[in-house]
């Protein structure tokens, strides 16, 4: 990707965050990845996505080649340091895509920051009720046990077995992981699946994504472990979600709440014979998808 840079910016709170620019096009788009990637995993859209888009795609705090001087607690730390990048690139009125993690960062950014995206596409987003975790139990997950704290999730075994294979970089338990839970339908070619799975290890903040993910809730909802705090009203942008029928991360029933919460203001489009990962599944399928939203004339801000 001759047209796409790694380039840092150095942000007021004392971190640094990586991001990929992809040089051209008019119609700025900021991409967040999900948890155990970073802007690595977007290189399918970097390479293939319509030339009129101007792309960046960041490496969120403790993930890729950003900096992690200062452990999250929430998703708004994330959310919080997007406001900061954006700010000194300078950028405005943009469009922004978030799969999985990623897109619970775009929401909470979009809800904390309301005058700066124009159009928010989750893709295989969490909900906006958040991503329970649970330990693993003997048939499967323990519904009837999630974990309610930091210091517990540090302790679960689950995620220690996942540390584990980062800190002893084992790529053939990290494969297998991802092939029953992510790469189902189509596994990527070799060449690229290897720079994925060794950019899986660089993440730092393992235990900290998944509380994260695990107390956040901006609906108007419980959601077993935090009641929501309403943010999503905030939300006043076209929304597309986008879920792939086999995805087995993010549930139909997650996808069903997005979906809930935010009523009319989303449209809803389900990605055949994909699971968590489309940008490998069925690139052509999802590129078709974010073209149609971003260059919809659908818009309450004008941009895109």
């Amino acid at each position: 990707m001759d047209n796409v840079k790694l380039r840092k910016a150095a942000l007021s709170n004392g971190e640094e965050i990586a991001y990929r620019e992809r040089e051209g096009g008019e119609h700025p788009l900021l991409l967040v990845h999900g948890n155990m990637t970073s802007s690595v995993h977007w290189d399918l859209v970097l390479e293939n996505l319509a030339a009129e888009y101007k792309v960046y795609a960041i490496d969120l705090r403790g993930f890729g080649e950003s900096s992690y001087h200062h452990p999250i607690t929430e998703i708004k730390d994330f959310s919080d340091d997007v406001k900061l990048f954006v700010d000194a690139l300078g950028l405005n009125c943009f469009a922004m895509a978030g799969w999985s993690l990623g897109g619970t960062v775009c929401q909470q950014f979009c809800a904390d920051y309301p005058d700066y995206c124009t159009k928010l596409f989750l893709l295989a987003s969490g909900s906006s009720r958040g991503y329970a975790y649970y330990p693993l139990g003997v048939d499967g997950p323990d519904l009837d046990n999630r974990i309610e704290t930091l210091a517990e999730m540090f302790e679960d075994e689950k995620r220690k077995t996942v540390q584990t294979a980062y800190d002893t970089h084992n790529y053939d338990f990290l494969r297998q992981m991802w092939n029953m839970a992510i790469y189902t339908q189509r596994q990527p070619e070799e060449k690229r699946y290897r720079k994925y799975l060794k950019d899986m290890t660089t993440q730092r903040n393992l235990a900290e994504c998944y509380q994260a993910l695990n107390i956040f809730n901006i609906s108007h909802q419980h959601n077993g472990l935090t009641a929501g705090n309403g943010l999503i009203d905030r939300i006043d942008i076209p929304v597309m979600i986008v879920w792939g029928e086999h995805d087995l991360v993010v549930t139909k029933q997650m996808t069903e709440e997005l979906r809930e919460d935010y009523g009319e203001k989303a449209e809803y489009r389900e990605l055949k014979g994909c699971g968590h990962s489309p940008l490998v599944d069925d690139l052509d399928q999802l590129l078709a998808v974010m073209e149609e939203f971003f260059t919809s004339e659908k818009t309450s801000k004008g941009a895109l």
